[in-house]
């Protein structure tokens, strides 16, 4: 039976990129974002408008007054409008104030779910995701890229929206003063949006380099240090800073080209915004002289000119974060564009006697260059232990990932209790395959903590309880060896703590289970013959009907095993004999 799906992003080489939209649609997908902020946006948005209609208010009331007051030398008039221009500002720093807090505060909760939704999304990825990305890229992504966005819509958005409705009300006014003057100190304007509709590609590719190379120095950063420890052993800072110092250089050159991009609105909207300034000031002297038009109007029109392009001069510092604001949203929908790939399928008919798990023509491939299994059938049945042995790169973890369904097959069919083994959700499948990694990986807390991981049926056990059951299965001891006890700490680091003590902790993890299939992954290799001794007695107090898959390069690790099966070529066969399966692994080691 063929799967041939969900092999969809082997090969990929990672993320693939995002389809090129306009700026306007991608600016409706950033406000898709708000969701239940819509509301608090919404009366933000009001008092921005409020805002905008207080400081427009404010040129006609002073055009006004000089008409009216001093022109005349009204000066009772004049401490009026004064008073009520003292209002009309105190009124603006209040409704500024108010839209300030509620664009800060919906940007916040914006960049909190916004950080929600991509975790989630990547927790539905299959691990295959995570082999073509960078770890340090993908944080990037979630801390960087996200505060991208949240710093366009707390800040920039709220300078946006007020620029708008400032630039439109000093329009309006403007062509209500003098329709003929207006147009030609607007004409200006008509350039800037024909040159901003042409430089903002160019603005948006040159911020999307520099975030992925923030990300890439993020990911250098984070691989160097993990295996600082190695560096340092075989004495290569020199290659730790080698590494760095090239990703270094990308950032800084990528940054300073990203800087002149995000710069070259300000001086251009300056220059045309004075050019416009200049036009209304020569024409409004010309039309004063003539009898067309009063001092005050002149006031006023300034005033207004000033208000639509200075609203202009913020835009174009704005425009730049709405680019960055933009690449971010690029590659945060990259990986919210991704699909889960391990999908669970309808279960079909279960097979008539099945073993407990069974290949039936399973081909794999990581790489579309490379086949690692080929056309592979074999059983497992119940209560058995199995060996799988062969040449490093043969293909041993392989099988295991796809037993325990880290991965799907590329073509054929994997059966666990004579079903497809996609049919199970993801508790029930773990319920039953318990998978003990040559790597065991801990977490920051307490042995109790790290071996309830995963163990949702033990999670609301006391420490007695909790006891109780190690000691059914023969853990106890184990346990023992840790001072402290369950409340031994433990940092993800690994620090303080073996490599052996991590596989006892996994160990126990797994277990704890009873598993109907249990893996281990050269999980005695770091282990004392002592303790690994005490493991085996462990592994045959497990239920009889337990099955258990033992990968191992030590021979004598596998000496009970009732089968052995060799792994190498992208083939699985049976090795026969202890014997057989010496020849045939000093055979493909040969040939590796």
């Amino acid at each position: 039976m063929s799967n041939n799906n969900s092999h969809a992003h082997r090969g990929s080489g990672g993320l693939q990129p995002y389809e090129k939209v306009s700026a306007g649609v991608m600016l409706q997908r950033l406000m898709s974002l708000v969701g239940q902020e819509r509301k608090n946006l919404y009366i933000a948005m009001i008092f921005i408008f409020i805002n905008s209609g207080l400081n427009l208010i404010a040129p006609y009331l002073m055009g006004s007054a000089v008409d009216k007051f001093v022109v005349t030398h009204q000066y009772d008039g004049l401490i009026k409008y004064s008073i009520i221009l003292l209002g009309v500002f105190i009124l603006a720093l209040v409704s500024g104030y108010t839209q300030a807090q509620l664009m800060g505060r919906v940007g916040q909760r914006m960049m909190f779910n916004l950080r929600n939704n991509i975790f989630s999304k990547l927790q539905e990825l299959p691990i295959d995701f995570f082999t073509k990305n960078k770890a340090g890229d993908l944080i990037s992504r979630v801390n960087n890229d996200t505060d991208k966005i949240n710093q366009f819509f707390s800040q920039s958005l709220v300078q946006f929206m007020s620029s708008i409705f400032t630039m439109l009300g000093a329009g309006i006014f403007l062509i209500s003063i003098n329709p003929k003057l207006a147009l030609a100190a607007l004409a200006p304007a008509l350039i800037i949006w024909f040159f901003t509709q042409a430089a903002s590609p160019w603005v948006k590719s040159r911020n999307a380099a520099n975030m992925k190379s923030t990300g890439l120095l993020s990911a250098e950063i984070q691989e160097s240090l993990n295996n600082f420890k190695v560096i340092i052993a075989f004495n290569r800072r020199d290659y730790f800073r080698k590494k760095f110092d090239e990703v270094n250089t990308e950032n800084y050159q990528t940054a300073v080209k990203a800087g002149i991009s995000n710069n070259i609105f300000t001086p251009v909207y300056g220059f045309l915004s004075n050019i416009g300034q200049l036009v209304v000031l020569a024409m409004g002297i010309y039309m004063i002289s003539v009898g067309q038009f009063s001092v005050g109007l002149l006031i006023s029109f300034l005033a207004y000119i000033a208000q639509f392009y200075n609203p202009l001069r913020q835009i174009a510092a704005l425009w730049a974060s709405f680019q960055v604001a933009l690449a971010g949203w690029d590659r945060i929908s990259q990986i919210m564009a991704e699909e889960n790939t391990l999908a669970v399928v309808p279960a079909g008919k279960k097979a008539e006697n099945p073993n407990l798990l069974s290949f039936r023509n399973v081909s794999f491939s990581y790489t579309p260059e490379k086949e690692i299994l080929t056309n592979v059938s074999f059983d497992l049945e119940r209560g058995k232990t199995y060996a799988f042995v062969g040449p490093t790169g043969g293909g041993k973890t392989t099988t295991a990932s796809l037993i325990s369904r880290l991965y799907d097959p590329t073509e054929g069919q994997i059966l666990l209790d004579g079903v497809d083994i996609r049919s199970y959700n993801a508790s029930d499948r773990t319920a039953k395959i318990g998978f003990i990694l040559q790597e065991p990986f801990l977490f920051t807390g307490t042995i109790r903590d790290n071996i309830l991981y995963g163990n949702a049926c033990f999670i609301d056990l006391s420490d007695e309880e909790l006891m109780k059951e190690l000691k059914e299965v023969g853990l106890e001891d184990l346990i023992g060896r840790f001072d402290g006890g369950l409340h031994a700490e433990i940092k993800g680091t690994g620090e303080g703590i073996s490599l052996g003590q991590k596989q006892i902790i996994a160990f126990i993890r797994a277990v704890i289970r009873r598993p109907d299939l249990l893996i281990l992954d050269e999980a005695t290799a770091n282990i004392d013959t002592v303790t690994e001794q005490l493991l085996e007695d462990i592994l045959r107090k497990l239920p009889k009907s337990a099955t258990r898959i033992i990968i191992a390069h030590r021979l004598n690790t596998i000496e009970s095993a009732d089968e052995i099966y060799f792994v190498n070529s992208g083939a699985v066969t049976k090795a026969g004999s202890m014997q057989d399966a010496v020849n045939l692994l000093l055979h493909g080691k040969r040939e590796s």
